[in-house]
């Protein structure tokens, strides 16, 4: 039985989708506030966080950056009643998996919410060895990067990034392609926010970010890994 946080401060929103929810098969815990849903996430493993943006205490963006900054990798699909698109993208970049603004519908949610899980129990699956490239070793089946031995930490889609290019080494991926191995199909991701990603994940794996070794941008294309 999948376990599923909700953080959720609108009692209608949060007891709605717990019932749903629990009718649904799954083992289902609700938090109102921000820093509640944060404790909870970091004392007790879920499989997925449905995370609010307006919370009371700490909002969602600063209860995904200090899941993401203290390493849990549990996939976020956030809910937002704003319909910008900077709003979104913000979330991605601090580490959420997908996103759905109010009103959503349930059945939607769901279908969410399954591929999330599907995903995760499907990188856990696949990707269970270890590679190594420079002085940086990929370790799949702990979800961790080591740098001279040092652990390295990668939010949740650099992770996922780094996982597809390792594993279709020499191939180009497009952004199109980059956003829809890490992001999920169907969820927006701008080419910035992939470059962003790309640029941030540099810093953390070449000798010079500046001048890449591993992590190259092909012209026109997107990139490809040569490690």
């Amino acid at each position: 039985m999948a376990r599923i946080l909700v953080v959720e401060d609108e009692p209608g929103i949060a007891f709605g989708l717990e019932d749903d929810l629990k009718i649904e098969g799954y083992d289902v815990e609700v938090a109102a506030d921000g820093i509640t849903g944060l404790r909870r996430a970091r004392e007790t493993p879920f499989d997925v966080i449905v995370l609010d943006i307006m919370l009371p205490g700490k909002d969602g963006y600063e209860v995904c950056r200090e899941l993401r900054r203290g390493g849990c990798r549990t996939p976020i699909l956030m809910l937002t009643a704003k319909t910008q698109e900077a709003e979104k993208v913000m979330g991605l970049e601090l580490g959420a998996d997908d996103y759905m603004t109010k009103p959503f519908g349930t059945r939607e949610l769901r279908a969410r919410l399954k591929a999330l899980i599907r995903r995760a129990n499907g990188d856990q699956q696949t990707a269970s060895d270890t590679y190594a490239f420079g002085d940086v070793e990929v370790d799949f089946r702990r979800g961790e990067l080591r740098r001279n031995g040092q652990t390295i930490e990668l939010t949740p889609i650099e992770f996922k990034l780094l996982g597809t290019f390792v594993r279709a080494r020499g191939r180009v991926f497009s952004r199109d392609q980059l956003m829809d191995a890490a992001w999920g199909a169907g969820v927006f991701a701008s080419a910035r926010v992939v470059d962003n990603h790309i640029a941030n994940l540099r810093k953390k794996i070449e000798p010079d970010p500046a001048d890449p070794q591993f992590l190259k941008n092909v012209r026109g294309l997107g990139y490809r890994f040569d490690g």
